[in-house]
């Protein structure tokens, strides 16, 4: 793979496995040491990346542990993925009072940086407490997305930029040498650290991440040279760039599933699209050769998702509550401001001491909640309530227990402790949206106090549906009718998303909208032959005359009419200013999910008789008169 094609994939220059040898065969200077080499630890789990591909829209990570799905990221390629990407903004408002100023950096909403952020180019200053003066309005500063944009709120923002490659992180205004805490060896954390000193490029810092674990400094020096290059390339561009404007993005799903995640701990990538899988094996021989043989293209009938289990996981993962093993369940409240997680015996009456059921059932709890935490991406205050405890040893246990599962959690979590009342304070880093956020919609009709599915998620459940529906019957074609709102997304723009369906089923698949289908009913229609689905589905032919009631206006072209026959959806030309009435019209066009009609015999202006006119002059003179103060 050339240089080129792993700068714009955001990935880092071949990594060398092993420790690099000279021509005699002794290690290269400045190579670890066998003696300082790391212990491998043993395996806790078997771990799985399964990557599935929408189409050419979408693309989705679950990240699966002994069968069991722990995290999912999507990631959709007409949505702006904000996190991680640095951009040169302009400051549009500073607010002394919040101690803030709001910056444009070209998105839908303009970003906030706090004034402890506001420091990073100027960190031998003495910081100030006053935003206003550290930034002015009109300003223009370089800054790094911290935050993705949430609700109503824009995006985080902060001027202590970081570089992440595969094995370091470069912070160019920090001097600091950090190492990753999930690295459990304090020697191999020292060697690590030691080695981070050494290569560190002045007035720079460098933070070692986990995967660096038992890499050389030869590795490491590679890495950091990549690293140096891309904010070299970043600072250049800045100079010359006029803002607001984006100056460099995060990596896409493929390329950060590969920097990311895919280490020795990972026993099978999986990718059900030839082109990704290509795409992922050409970056796994740049910077893992020894993994690119445990990335596998999945070719079965049934979606990969589907197939181990992935979709009807995340729908669970929608649910207010889980269950148990033992009979207990978790009952998970997400508000705006914080989470609620409560634990409850359930099913669970125990066989002899109380104190044991409890125990056991908290215990059990502690586990889920910390899977649960991952899978939904649950951040920002939590309080969990577990099932009260007289014992303080019982207590210690399952605070221990919570911590150790929370081990495996990327995102940086703080276990603040048990409160008087008995309730669990923690706080979870918020960098996106929740799970439930990126899934589901506020419902208008409760007004926020419940959740149904997007018309997204919808739609995309029913293509599956259709598609397992031709796979039984082995039929032609089939027509099925959806919410107006559900089925738009299942045809897609100029009918996309209906033709790549189309591509994948081999079949002909007929779509149309109808007011008497709920957001979450799919209605089979007809399953047969083409020729029979299709007379179905087209209830009007060119050449066709009949009467029509024109409904509303046309959305995007005011001027034409819209009316609708069994789903089917009519625009009427020039039939806009009519809605209401009965009109006769002949169809001129027909096409899979709508026709084009016009108006016959348009209805001409009446002239009035010449005793009407008279009677009309007569009126309006007597008028007059009466206003002038005359008699009538």
């Amino acid at each position: 793979m050339s240089r080129r094609k792993r700068r714009r994939w955001g990935i880092l220059p071949a990594e060398e496995s092993g420790k690099a040898v000279n021509g005699s065969g002794a290690e290269s200077p400045g190579d670890a040491g066998a003696d300082s080499a790391p212990v491998v630890p043993e395996r806790k789990s078997f771990k799985e990346l399964l990557v599935n591909m929408v189409g050419s829209r979408q693309s989705r990570l679950a990240i699966l542990e002994d069968g069991q799905l722990v995290e999912f990221y999507t990631e959709r390629d007409d949505e702006e993925q904000a996190a991680g990407n640095i951009y040169k903004g302009r400051v549009e408002n500073v607010l002394p009072g919040m101690r803030a100023a709001f910056v444009n950096l070209g998105l839908d909403k303009n970003a906030f940086l706090y004034v402890d952020d506001a420091h990073g180019p100027e960190r031998d200053r003495r910081k100030t407490t006053a935003i206003q003066d550290v930034l002015k309005v009109g300003q223009e500063v370089v800054v790094q997305v911290a935050k993705e944009p949430i609700g109503t709120k824009g995006a985080r923002v902060t001027t202590n930029l970081s570089l992440p490659g595969r094995y370091l992180v470069l912070t160019p205004y920090s001097e600091t040498v950090g190492v990753s805490r999930r690295i459990e060896s304090e020697a191999e954390r020292e060697r690590l650290r030691a080695i981070a000193e050494k290569i560190r490029p002045k007035g720079m810092g460098l933070i070692v991440r986990t995967v660096a674990e038992g890499a050389s400094q030869r590795t490491l020096m590679r890495d950091l040279a990549y690293l140096r290059r891309l904010w070299s390339r970043i600072r250049q561009k800045a100079k010359t760039a006029k803002a607001p404007t984006v100056l460099h993005r995060e990596a896409g799903l493929i390329a950060r599933t590969i920097r990311d995640h895919f280490d020795e701990s990972v026993d099978r990538l999986i990718i059900d699209s030839p082109r990704a899988y290509q795409r992922a094996r050409e970056m796994a021989a740049s910077l893992s050769p020894g993994l690119k043989d445990r990335i596998e293209l999945y070719q079965g009938e049934v979606p990969l998702f589907e197939a181990r289990g992935v979709e009807a996981e995340l729908e669970r993962a929608l649910k207010r509550r889980v269950w148990l093993k033992c009979g207990g369940y978790l009952v998970i409240d997400e508000t705006e401001a914080l989470t609620v997680i409560d634990v409850n015996t359930g099913k669970n009456v125990g066989t002899t001491d109380l104190s044991d059921t409890v125990l056991a059932t908290n215990l059990e709890a502690a586990v889920e909640i910390a899977r649960q935490l991952r899978l939904r991406d649950i951040s920002g205050i939590i309080v969990v309530d577990f099932i009260d405890m007289e014992q303080e040893a019982d207590q210690k246990a399952v605070i221990r227990a919570f911590e150790e599962a929370l081990h495996e959690d990327r995102t940086r979590v703080t276990v603040l402790g048990m409160t008087r009342l008995g309730l669990l304070e923690m706080t979870r880093k918020k960098v996106r949206e929740s799970l439930l956020d990126q899934m589901t919609r506020v419902c208008p009709l409760c007004e926020g106090r419940g959740h149904i599915l997007s018309e997204e998620v919808t739609a995309r459940r029913f293509s599956q549906r259709i598609a397992e529906k031709l796979r039984e019957t082995g039929a032609e074609a089939i027509l099925a009718e959806a919410h107006p709102h559900v089925a738009a997304h299942l045809i897609g723009p100029g009918g996309a998303n209906l033709r790549e369906l189309e591509r994948e089923t081999g079949r002909s698949i007929y779509v149309r909208g109808s007011d008497l289908c709920e957001l979450d009913e799919l209605r089979i229609v007809k399953v047969g032959s083409k020729s029979e689905v299709e007379a179905m589905a087209l209830p009007v032919h060119e050449g066709h005359r009949m009467e029509l009631v024109v409904e509303e206006r046309h959305a995007t072209n005011p001027r034409d009419g819209i009316s609708r026959l069994a789903g089917y959806v009519i625009d009427i030309e020039g039939a806009g200013n009519r809605v209401g009435e009965r009109v006769e019209v002949e169809i001129v066009r027909t096409l899979r999910t709508f026709a084009t009609a016009r108006v016959i015999n348009p209805p001409e202006p009446i002239p009035l008789p010449p005793s009407s006119l008279m009677r009309v002059e007569e009126t309006v003179e007597a008028v007059e008169l009466w206003q002038s103060g005359g008699a009538v």
